[in-house]
């Protein structure tokens, strides 16, 4: 299995797991046309040419970045492919320059073992809620907000 950034042809099968797993209200649904134009911001896991695991980082403002749709195909959970996904996001944060990163989660001890620390929401930009109003479960929202500083290069 490698952890790679996104091809075009990586797209369908990323556009598969996230509407599978949005189905399920775990992450916010994605348009296929929105997936094209931010594929530069997934990550992916290939295991045989098959897709099994994305996550992107997407680039809220010059200090925060979030990682978004985090989504492990169930026969792959368990082996620490969204925990080696979210570390490449981390580390292209790193290297961005970022020194903030954040996630809105159902997951949040699997987070704190990656070192995320829960915060209050009133303490992310309002900008980051525009996504919200896609998601089933807007506005009665469960996701638990958590950031971590990794700092600089």
């Amino acid at each position: 299995m490698i952890i790679r950034k996104a091809k075009l042809s990586d797209v369908k099968y990323i556009y598969k797991l996230i509407l599978h797993f949005s189905k399920r209200g775990d992450v916010i649904p994605r348009p296929l046309s929105e997936l094209y134009e931010k594929v530069r911001e997934f990550y992916v896991c290939e295991d045989k040419d098959l897709i099994v695991g994305a996550a992107s980082l997407h680039i809220v403002w010059e200090d925060l970045a979030e990682i978004r749709s985090l989504v492990v195909s169930e026969e792959y959970q368990g082996k620490g492919i969204g925990a080696k996904l979210v570390e490449a996001c981390l580390n292209e944060a790193k290297e961005l320059g970022i020194p903030k990163v954040f996630v809105l989660t159902t997951s949040p001890p699997f987070f704190k073992k990656l070192g995320f620390k829960e915060i209050n929401k009133q303490e992310l930009p309002q900008k980051v809620w525009t996504d919200c109003i896609r998601c089933s479960k807007f506005p009665e929202c469960d996701e638990i907000p958590m950031i971590k500083e990794i700092g600089y290069l």
